[in-house]
């Protein structure tokens, strides 16, 4: 080979040498997958699929300002639609298969109680951003949704109040499943302390996607003849929205037979004329219309995210909710603990969340409690208005401590305000 021929040969493995490089350079851009396990199609994609989107807009604010100890969040998306054991199935397939290194998930509680084992078999961490029964605590579940005594019960308290009607009956409806059977398993036991009697209690469930509510409204007429009477509604989903107009059209209002909901916010009540509804009421730890510069800001984010995705509804009317703002505390805590451990391992991460801080879009300090996995928050309760909103016409004077084992189911003063740490574990690689 002449000098000619060597020096050009020399320059080509050069030229390869430096653009493999810089391929290298991009090709590791450290990054980290984060799991996104709720319902995209089904009965709960009206309530779920706005989580996943709240997810991705938190993920991308985190990443535009250097993400997670400078890696990037790869968000991995998963549709279990509605299916409860597919959940299971997904939420192996994050942690074997995709390898998250978190999963923010799941709306109902047969969902949870699906994928609780898969994490507690494989050491992952769940982020569960809506309101439940209680009567479980883990030790790889962070719930930044309401405990009972956060929603339910004051709720009650409120509605046997004389500023809340003063109601002496109650029907308990809800959809029939883990959440609203033992929600109101507690609520029996806790009307009975104040005195109620099971004459004075109706109990109703109906399956889930349930659309045709006439005779269950009459019915609920029927049994207010009886006495003041109150509706404690646990219905989940889209049945919400045929329960809501039969309600409307058999005109039973607020004044005669008021309804509170624990699983109705913002988001259920698009589309449904809520001008018959107005003054029913729902109980939350967070409303859209809360006061408050953190919510002005959050509202703001979320309208210009929504129009620049082209969100569905929301482009065009963005809607905030309580699971949204759950969802969102969960997602920046989680980063805080990781920065916090300086690591992405679930073990560090769960010590580093005890007593994780976060100034909430409903205006108070967010405080996750230090044993309990559970989210100090303030409750709030709203009367529907006539433009799908609510005012709030009580709350809290601050957050307050969750109650994971409710005083009103026997045995519960025995169990430990702490989840058991002794589960198997087998932690994969996390980061990517």
């Amino acid at each position: 080979m002449n000098r000619r021929s060597l020096f050009k040969a020399l320059a080509l493995c050069a030229a390869l040498a430096s653009g493999f490089g810089s391929h290298d350079a991009a090709a590791q851009e450290k990054t980290v997958k984060v799991g996104v396990l709720h319902s995209l199609s089904g009965t709960m994609a009206i309530s779920e699929t706005v989580l996943k989107d709240v997810a991705l807009m938190a993920f991308e604010e985190i990443n535009a300002k250097g993400g997670v100890m400078g890696y990037k969040i790869v968000p991995v998306v998963v549709d279990p639609a509605s299916n409860w054991p597919l959940f299971a199935e997904k939420a192996r397939q994050l942690l074997t298969q995709d390898k998250v290194a978190v999963v923010f998930g799941c709306w109902t509680s047969v969902s949870r109680k699906s994928v609780l084992p898969v994490f507690e078999e494989l050491n992952g961490l769940l982020f569960y951003p809506v309101q439940y029964e209680g009567e479980e605590l883990s030790k790889n579940v962070f719930y930044t949704g309401a405990a009972p005594n956060q929603q339910a019960i004051p709720a009650v308290e409120y509605l046997m109040s004389k500023d809340g009607g003063g109601a002496k009956r109650f029907v308990l409806l809800g959809t029939d499943y883990v959440y609203p059977r033992t929600t109101n398993k507690i609520l029996r036991a806790f009307l009975k302390s104040k005195g109620v009697q099971d004459k004075d209690i109706d109990e109703k469930y109906t399956p889930f996607g349930h659309s045709d509510y006439q005779t269950i409204v009459a019915d609920v007429k029927k049994f207010s003849a009886g006495g003041k009477t109150a509706v404690i509604s646990t219905i989940n989903g889209d049945s919400n929205v045929p329960f809501y107009k039969e309600l409307g059209n058999q005109g039973l209002k607020a004044t005669d037979v008021p309804v509170v909901a624990f699983s109705v916010g913002e988001e259920e009540l698009r589309g449904v004329d809520t001008k018959p509804l107005v003054g029913h009421l729902a109980a939350w730890n967070y409303f859209m219309s809360v006061k408050s510069p953190a919510n002005d800001e959050f509202k703001k984010k979320w309208a210009a995210y929504a129009k620049a995705k082209g969100i569905a509804g929301h482009k065009d009317k963005p809607l905030t909710n309580d699971p949204m703002e759950a969802t969102y505390i969960g997602v920046y805590m989680w980063k805080q603990a990781v920065e916090k451990a300086k690591s992405f391992d679930t073990d560090k991460v769960i010590v580093a969340m005890a007593g994780q801080t976060f100034k909430a879009p409903g205006g108070f300090i967010s405080t996750m409690d230090a044993k309990n996995h559970h989210l100090h928050k303030p409750v709030f309760i709203g009367e529907i208005t006539a433009d799908g909103q609510f005012n709030v016409v009580w709350k809290t004077p601050g957050p307050i401590k969750a109650q994971p084992w409710s005083p009103f189911i026997a045995g519960n003063d025995k169990k430990k305000d702490e989840p058991d740490v002794t589960v198997k574990t087998a932690a994969a690689p996390k980061k990517s």
